[in-house]
Parts: C-alpha cells; sequence; structure tokens
C-alpha cells in the first residue's frame, strides 16, 4: 500500500460540510442554469454515494436534482431511473406508485450529467427518528407494511435453490474485488464460509420473490407530517425485479437498529452472528410481516446476506468505502471475523466429540481488525 493510500484511509468518508459548500453551492447553481430554471437551488449537500443533490423550487415546480460526482455515481443513477421506470409501467402495483419519485428529465451524459425527480412529500424517517427515537416501532411496522405490499403485488414464493448462488456470488466478488484484506488469508476463507453458510441455510426453502428495493432502509423512507404514514420510498438504484424479498425487512430492521444504538451496522450484524440471533424485539417485527425464517440457522443466514447486499451496495457505489480503513474495519472485518469464529467454534466442537481435543486457540475480532488496517 502507498503512502498515498494509507492518507485516504484516513479520511473521513464524507468531507466536512464547511470545507465543500461552497463548491457545491457554484455546482448547484451552474446546473440549475443548465437547466433554464428561474428558481435557487436549495440544500445542496454530497451523498455517500457520490451524488450532489440539491431541491429545486421553479414556480409550482418543486423538484429534485441528482449531479452524479464519479463514473459509479453515474452508473448507479441510470440503474435507478430504469427501475423507477419500470415499477410506474407496472399496473399490478396500482395506487402504491405514488410512492415513487418520477424522473423528469434525464441526462447522464455529457459535462454536466443529472436526473431531475419531482420532489415527494414527507420527511426523511431517520431524521423523524432522531428527534423522536420513541417513534421507531411505529414508523418500522408502518416501513414493513408498505414494503411487503410492494412484495406481494410483484412476487410469488418459490423454492430458491436454484437462485441463491445469483444473489451471493456477484456481491462476494465485490467484496473481493474492493477490500484488499478480503482477497487472501482469513478474508477470502470468510467469504467463502459465508456463501457455504447462506447457500446451505437458504436451499430448500420456499421464500417470495418480487421487486426488492435492495437499500430500504429510514433514509430513503419519507414520513407524513405527523409521522404515521409513508409518503414515498426513494433511491431505488439496489433495485431488482426477482430478490429475495424479506431482504428489504431485515434491512430496515437491522438500521433502525443501528441508528438507535449509535453503532456501526457491521456491529450490530455481527453481535448478531456471535449470539445466532437477532434481538428479540427485531424478531417480533420481522416476523409480524412475515419475513422471518425459522430456525437459528437461517436466521443468521439471511443476516448474512442482508449484510452482504448492503456492503456490496455501497461499494459499488462510491470508491471511497474500500479506501476508508474505519469503514471496513468495523463494518466488513468485524462480521468476517465472528464468522470464522464461529465456523472455528464448530470445527473445535466436532474435533472435541470425536477426539476429547481441546479447542485450538483463534485470532479475536480485534486483532482481524489490527491487521486489515
Amino acid at each position: 500500500m502507498t503512502f498515498t493510500e494509507e492518507l485516504r484511509g484516513l479520511l473521513p468518508l464524507r468531507p466536512a460540510g464547511f470545507l465543500t459548500r461552497p463548491a457545491d453551492a457554484r455546482a448547484a447553481r451552474r446546473l440549475t442554469d443548465s437547466l433554464g430554471a428561474d428558481g435557487s437551488p436549495h440544500r445542496p449537500r454530497r451523498t455517500f454515494s457520490d451524488l450532489l443533490v440539491f431541491q429545486l423550487d421553479d414556480g409550482d415546480r418543486h423538484a429534485v436534482v441528482k449531479h452524479p460526482r464519479s463514473a459509479r455515481a453515474t452508473v448507479s443513477l441510470a440503474h435507478e431511473c430504469e427501475a423507477v421506470r419500470r415499477l410506474a409501467h407496472d399496473e399490478r402495483l396500482g395506487a402504491w406508485r405514488r410512492l415513487l419519485p418520477v424522473v423528469e428529465e434525464r441526462r447522464l451524459e455529457g459535462p454536466s450529467p443529472l436526473v431531475v425527480e419531482n420532489r415527494l412529500p414527507g420527511a426523511e424517517a431517520d431524521a423523524v427518528l432522531r428527534r423522536s427515537p420513541r417513534l421507531a416501532r411505529e414508523v418500522t411496522e408502518s416501513a414493513l407494511a408498505t414494503i411487503r405490499e410492494l412484495h406481494r403485488a410483484t412476487g410469488r414464493t418459490e423454492e430458491v435453490t436454484a437462485r441463491v448462488a445469483g444473489w451471493v456470488e456477484p456481491r462476494l466478488a465485490v467484496l473481493a474485488e474492493e477490500v484488499r484484506w478480503c482477497r487472501h488469508g482469513e478474508g477470502a476463507r470468510a467469504l467463502v464460509v459465508v456463501r457455504e453458510r447462506v447457500e446451505r441455510e437458504l436451499a430448500g426453502r420456499r421464500l417470495l420473490v418480487a421487486w426488492t428495493h435492495g437499500d430500504f432502509h429510514p433514509g430513503n423512507v419519507l414520513l407524513s407530517e405527523d409521522g404515521g404514514r409513508l409518503s414515498g420510498v426513494i433511491d431505488w438504484a439496489g433495485a431488482v425485479p426477482d430478490g429475495p424479498s424479506l431482504l428489504d425487512c431485515h434491512t430496515f430492521v437491522l438500521t433502525v437498529r443501528h441508528q438507535l444504538t449509535g453503532r456501526e451496522f457491521g456491529s450490530v450484524v455481527a453481535d448478531a452472528v456471535r449470539g445466532a440471533s437477532l434481538m428479540p424485539e427485531d424478531r417480533r417485527l420481522l416476523a409480524g410481516a412475515r419475513a422471518l425464517l425459522p430456525g437459528p440457522g437461517a436466521e443468521t443466514a439471511v443476516t448474512l446476506l442482508t449484510w452482504l447486499w448492503h456492503v456490496a451496495g455501497n461499494l459499488e457505489k462510491s470508491a471511497r468505502y474500500a479506501r476508508s480503513n474505519r469503514w471496513v474495519a468495523d463494518n466488513v472485518v468485524s462480521v468476517l471475523g465472528e464468522v470464522l469464529a464461529h465456523e472455528g467454534e464448530a470445527h473445535a466442537r466436532v474435533s472435541r466429540g470425536a477426539a476429547g481435543a481441546p479447542a485450538p486457540d483463534t485470532a479475536s475480532t480485534g486483532e482481524r481488525r489490527a491487521r486489515a488496517r
């Protein structure tokens, strides 16, 4: 690793706002002028997925403008536009389509690429939960019920053995390509264990295969002013028409847990892997949404699949995730370390049962994090 790469690894995922705000304001103004709009851009901000996003009010037009700042962001935004287009034309969804953004303009070639969407009403659920954490259960139940309407309208229950490899292997390949620690030694071995565990536990299962958002968390859900109902579902860049639909429910529950506790998403997942179970409250919410598979093995497998889609999706959106030592340690190494530890304990139990031998010592997750850095 070069000195420049080491230095980049110490930088925060998103630069401090006071450093980027003047340049972002100029870029938003330039993009607004390119649209021929008379209004002024409001609240320009950089997202973790390499987008510059701002609101634009131009007469009766209330829009959100998204400007990709990298090639990866451009690809991601193009996928989002296509997913929204297909969903908007899906007659099976009926009134549910009111929750979708409408793409008013798409211009992804040239020096100033952008997408303009109508601005849906409401506030992002993560902001609501920061102000009022007591609403977590109500918001989660509403979000799960709403996304399950999409799943039931577009999906079918089927035996998924033949599908699991397609859900797992491309995302494992992203980790191996983007994260240096995952290419050799413990990291590479842990990816093999993840694949084997998920494929083994989901083989023969009958799941609802449907349009799956793929990144369904409170930041991508809009709530009405009273916080009682969903008014929009945004950011469809990770959506697929034939995904494991229960993934959306697990993603939402785990990210709410991450937000309420202030801990990294990877730490929440690592705890679930270590304990072979989700938190009791989270299990009840998922069971109520009919998104909880029976058995601790299957529960852990779905948790790992959820984690895999989450981290692989982030790595595909922006190169900054793989460059961040802290993000990799907290969200990749921490989980894979627990996967290896669990596998080592399982082998040790088999060995002790067969030969009465003591379990071998294994490296701690903390030691793995240090080596990853």
